[in-house]
């Protein structure tokens, strides 16, 4: 289902990239996208919902969703 989430996303509109990672039974999914609007676009297409209940009814005992806005992005390289 993630995957099916992820290559979704890409699909919609004002979609900008995401990132995943995990350690131990602990995940975070970060997606970022272009506008307020593209947030509730995917917030409210079907098979993302259909994808949450599942989550609900089935494979997380609790998540979190925060919705914030980047102003800044920083990194370093070699």
């Amino acid at each position: 289902m993630a995957m099916e989430m992820v290559s979704l996303a890409m699909q919609q509109e004002g979609f900008l990239n995401i990132e995943y990672s995990q350690m131990g039974d602990a995940s975070i999914t970060i997606s970022y996208w272009d506008s307020e609007e593209a947030i509730r676009n995917w917030k409210n297409n079907s098979r993302h919902l259909q994808a949450q209940e599942l989550g609900k009814n089935g494979w997380y005992k609790d998540y979190s969703i925060k919705v914030a806005k980047v102003t800044r992005e920083y990194s370093y390289g070699k």
